[in-house]
């Protein structure tokens, strides 16, 4: 397996190690996934996402090659972050990922572990001429998140991040900066050279609201948000209108995008199916590949494609696709031969607390 440059650093926590997209990666720490959850919820969260892959394209004509790899239109503004997912010629999504304009011509990205190699190939398949793809293999990506990230930032490394609004980036010497996260809280990610990560991930860890953080607490997080996972949630047969994920096409809608056809007739006709959320209202905790049904248990609607227990909401809940209902429907969720009551859910069942607005000193 391979492993992140704080490999030795985790091992050293007596973190629980496992394989996760061909990595050695931490899943809990001595304290629990429950304690990692809440901590990051009401603290700061430190989590090593340096398996993650980090690539610029540059050159010109780099705007309009990435609104035909994704169905977004992208802001003329420098430093903007923007969720969105590369496509397949079938309408399906290869992989989602952030990406943030640096320049007019110069694009920075992150895609998943699982997917970076593909992700890359496929872009160098499309890439036109004049443009560069560079893979940063020599980084290091942590990810700080919670009520308290601002000021451990701060406290720690010294970088002042009040101006910084949500889904925007900084730089702040050999520091890429992005005020964003997959777990609904305030947070950064942090970009840094391999040999710095061990010193910025002690620093931030010395402080007393600073606690290292999981793979384990990093899913039910992030399920908590109603946010896809790649592989589970969405994958390449997934079109966006069948992921709810349409806005990251944005009001100025983009329709020469590869894969373009089924999704725009889905926009206008409707999909066979769609992502929803799903919380259990009988006693149980329903995993991925569980089947839902009416509330009558008698026409199966779709199935679960992921699951687990909510810590902030004390509940059992989860993510899946469904032919039909709507929000505040009952359904059944059928568990190993065992039926369990459960109701159609608005995600996020957590309300964010990303820092949207900053306030200007009079």
């Amino acid at each position: 397996m391979k492993q992140t440059p704080l490999h030795s650093v985790h091992t050293a926590l007596n973190a629980q190690m496992a394989e996760f997209a061909g990595y050695d990666m931490p899943i809990q720490y001595e304290q629990g996934v429950l304690k990692e959850h809440n901590w990051t919820r009401e603290q700061a969260g430190l989590f090593d996402v340096s398996h993650m892959g980090q690539i610029t394209l540059e050159g010109e004509g780099v705007t309009e090659f990435l609104q035909k790899l994704t169905p977004s239109t992208f802001s003329k503004a420098n430093n903007v972050a923007k969720y969105t997912v590369l496509m397949n010629e079938e309408g399906g999504m290869i992989d989602d990922l952030i990406v943030t304009r640096l320049s007019e011509n110069k694009f920075f990205a992150v895609i998943n572990a699982g997917c970076k190699d593909k992700d890359i190939a496929w872009i160098k398949e499309n890439l036109p001429e004049g443009i560069t793809l560079t893979h940063f293999e020599d980084r290091a990506l942590i990810a700080l998140q919670g009520p308290k990230a601002e000021n451990a930032l701060k406290q720690a490394l010294g970088i002042d991040t009040s101006e910084l609004n949500y889904m925007r980036y900084m730089e702040d010497g050999d520091y890429f900066i992005s005020r964003l996260g997959y777990t609904g809280e305030d947070g950064f990610e942090i970009s840094m050279p391999n040999d710095q990560a061990a010193e910025v991930w002690n620093k931030l860890s010395a402080l007393e609201s600073v606690a290292p953080v999981g793979l384990a607490a990093r899913d039910s997080l992030r399920l908590e948000m109603g946010y896809p996972l790649y592989g589970h949630d969405i994958d390449a047969t997934t079109s966006p209108v069948e992921a709810d994920v349409t806005w990251v096409m944005g009001k100025k809608q983009n329709t020469t995008f590869i894969g373009a056809e089924r999704v725009l007739n889905e926009l206008e006709n409707g999909a066979s199916r769609k992502r929803v959320g799903i919380k259990l209202t009988g006693r149980g905790v329903a995993r991925e590949g569980a089947e839902i049904f009416d509330k009558d248990g008698s026409t199966q609607l779709g199935t679960l494609t992921s699951g687990g227990f909510a810590p902030t909401l004390q509940a059992a809940i989860g993510q899946g696709y469904v032919s039909q209902g709507n929000i505040g429907d009952a359904v059944i969720v059928r568990v190993r031969g065992r039926d369990i009551e459960a109701e159609i859910a608005d995600i996020p069942f957590v309300q964010a607390r990303t820092k949207k607005t900053v306030k200007k000193a009079a």
